[in-house]
């Protein structure tokens, strides 16, 4: 009889080749240079003009900007994870593999969220300027990173999610975008505002900032408070578009 703990390295060393496959394909493909160069020249150019004309030693305007361009970004990294394989019919290669579904959608996210993580990485010469600088909040900063991560790992798994569902990498990258701008922007203060003005007594604005929108929550990491209820939002989101996608998968499958 197996062990559980042989099922557990057999569980871990699947996801760990498809993580391995799949990192090294984003290299391959030119999506990943693509993403670390030009998401870091544009994100460290944006902050950089804000230091210099607000002269603060504070990265909040950083990951102010981080946010939105991660909706924008990390739906070019996912497009192609599912909808790419389905175009050209090696989802089928998959899934004779000896493979769960549940360890090539683990492998495949991630794979994509450590990239996302490397793009994060490429940021920290901003703390170190900063430190040098003078003695800014590494708490806050701390904080912001968690925020940022955490984030980026809930719309890495929505767009993985969609991309299953497409077999055109346009199509995904569109619904991921959107899906993230909806996340976003439904908990934008003037978002808010305008949905609650159309239907006062509905309160729609308030019940989509409170129970559904993401920026609420982003924006508490970004003043150096790790909430409960942020962490559960976050994670909570990931854990169900991930299970979406392994459901989506074994459907799928033959």
């Amino acid at each position: 009889m197996t062990t559980p703990t042989h099922t557990a390295a057999s569980t871990f060393r699947g996801i760990d080749l498809v993580r391995r496959r799949e990192f090294r394909a984003l290299f391959e493909s030119a999506v990943a240079p693509v993403f670390l160069i030009a998401g870091l020249v544009l994100l460290n150019s944006l902050y950089m003009n804000e230091f210099f004309l607000a002269a603060r030693l504070d990265m909040t305007p950083l990951f102010d900007a981080l946010a939105p361009l991660l909706a924008v970004l990390l739906p070019a990294i996912t497009m192609r994870l599912w909808a790419e394989e389905r175009r050209q019919r090696t989802f089928e290669l998959w899934m004779t593999l000896p493979l769960t579904p549940w360890q090539v959608v683990l492998g495949k996210f991630v794979s994509a969220l450590t990239l996302a993580a490397l793009f994060l990485a490429g940021t920290l010469p901003i703390v170190f300027m900063l430190t040098r600088l003078g003695d800014p909040d590494l708490g806050r900063i701390v904080a912001s990173y968690l925020g940022a991560l955490c984030l980026a790992s809930m719309l890495l798994a929505a767009g993985l999610f969609l991309s299953s569902l497409c077999r055109d990498q346009i199509t995904a990258y569109l619904l991921a975008v959107l899906v993230a701008a909806l996340f976003l922007a439904t908990g934008h203060p003037r978002v808010v505002a305008v949905l609650d003005g159309m239907a006062p007594n509905a309160g729609v604005g308030r019940g989509l900032a409170r129970y559904f929108a993401s920026l609420p929550h982003y924006e508490a990491f970004l003043r150096g408070r790790i909430e409960l209820g942020a962490l559960f939002h976050f994670l909570g989101w990931t854990a169900v578009f991930l299970t979406a996608n392994a459901s989506a998968v074994k459907r799928l499958r033959p």
